[in-house]
């Protein structure tokens, strides 16, 4: 969750500019045409904010919403072995920032990945491959993990297999991190949805174990070297995930494992701050090892629907002085009395399906809130971040999502699962919002 400090000085001009056609862009619905690439704004002008759907919790499914080929691209990642059958990278979460490192844009890619012979990345996977590229456009390589673990597969940086390598005073895989089994899945033990991040100069990686593993939930890995690695295990997570356990996730999950997940990180200046699913957060130490201990973590302040379903995926992304809360909810979809289709971010029930996996926002003038409503910022793209290129163009990632509705169908199914990221437009100072960039003339 990183702030857009970051990275490069953010010309307000430039995120207007016009952006080249890109290949590899997400299909679109029946009947949705394609669009020439956006030109630059006219002088003076931003685009409007769309009205909203009426009442609260509709969500917006305009085609100039979606990734297009017209705003998006799939990212070039250098292939693994296990990714030459399928010709590309398997990746959902998809995570990309862009930092300055020895004044240089270094952009960093990573994602929740799968083993070969699985579908998915359950029960268990391998853990965190970080791939490297000094542009948006490439070429990305994964990064050059080759001087610390002769022989192993290069760019995988953290694993629960690294087990073997604890020292007294140093862990790299906490025990409630490592593999096990049981007789419903066998092997288990999963890494999910990691960040990385650059701050005060020092690499870190913020990730959460997943729903089979021993515990669930958030941590922190430190590098001692660069980007690469090696990674060690944050103090406060040796014994337990960030936060205290509750009562949470499927019903196989052992009581007391569960954690707050998603866990990821927002800086500002030399502070930070662990963002939750939950709607909480939490203030890290000075010294990174841990958060600030507190008796509850504390939670946004922001306006929810009614009733509120289940949202994850949070993350705090600043532009122009304005603090913006991305979170993650399926967007259902149902029958209104008169037949005509309903689409909306509401809990799960009878007849209601899941279609797309957005990415709502709200916007602030502080991190803590008070939020605005929230709207949809982009159509399929949830579980993600924003981030500004070395240029100050603003993008957001997408992985579309194959657990589930558009990107689950058979003729789909094979474009899911993917590395993209889509152009976003800044409605301005009054508007303050950010969009996936839409076609000329429709803002």
């Amino acid at each position: 969750m990183s702030d857009s400090e970051n990275t490069p000085h953010i010309n307000r001009r430039s995120l207007f500019a016009a952006t080249a056609a890109m290949g590899a862009a997400a299909a679109l619905p029946a009947g949705a045409a394609r669009a020439a690439p956006r030109d630059a704004a006219p002088k003076g002008r931003y685009p409007s904010n769309w009205p909203d759907p009426e009442p609260y919790g509709l969500a917006d499914t305009r085609p100039d919403l979606w990734p297009r080929e017209d705003n998006s691209l799939i990212l070039p990642l250098e292939l693994r072995p296990r990714d030459e059958d399928l010709g590309r990278v398997w990746m959902r979460d998809t995570y990309v920032n862009c930092f300055v490192v020895d004044h240089q844009p270094t952009y960093v890619a990573t994602g929740t990945s799968r083993v070969p012979g699985l579908n998915k990345a359950a029960p268990y996977n391998d853990g965190i491959f970080v791939w490297v590229a000094p542009s948006l456009h490439g070429p990305w390589r994964l990064a050059d993990t080759t001087g610390i673990r002769a022989g192993a597969e290069k760019g995988k940086v953290w694993s629960p297999e690294f087990a073997n390598e604890n020292r007294a005073g140093r862990t790299v895989v906490a025990g409630w991190q490592e593999y096990w089994h049981d007789d419903r899945f066998g092997k288990r033990g999963q890494a999910w949805a990691p960040e990385v991040h650059y701050f005060r100069g020092t690499w870190y990686i913020a990730a959460c174990m997943g729903d089979h593993s021993q515990k669930v939930g958030s941590f922190l890995l430190v590098s001692e070297g660069g980007v690469e690695g090696p990674y060690r295990l944050a103090e406060g997570n040796l014994e337990k995930p960030f936060g205290e356990s509750f009562s949470g996730g499927p019903g196989f999950i052992e009581p007391g494992a569960y954690h707050h997940i998603d866990g990821g990180l927002y800086t500002e200046g030399d502070d930070a701050w662990l963002v939750l699913h939950n709607d909480l957060y939490a203030k890290f130490r000075d010294d990174m090892e841990d958060i600030v201990p507190t008796t509850d973590l504390p939670a946004f302040h922001q306006e929810p629907y009614s009733p509120e379903p289940y949202i994850e995926g949070a993350y705090v992304h600043k532009h122009e002085g304005k603090y913006y809360l991305l979170q993650s909810v399926w967007n259902r979809r149902s029958a209104n009395p008169d037949g005509s289709t309903r689409y909306a971010y509401e809990p799960n029930g009878p007849d209601r399906e899941r279609y797309q996996y957005d990415t709502v926002a709200a916007v602030s003038d502080h991190f803590e809130g008070p939020y605005s409503q929230r709207w949809t910022a982009g159509v399929g793209i949830g579980h993600n971040n924003f981030f500004a290129d070395h240029r100050g163009h603003l993008w957001a990632t997408f992985f579309r999502n194959p657990a589930a509705g558009y990107w689950a169908q058979p003729s789909r199914i094979a474009d899911a699962a993917v590395a993209g990221v889509v152009r976003l437009e800044w409605t301005g100072p009054e508007g303050n919002r950010l969009y996936v960039q839409r076609r000329p003339g429709e803002g």
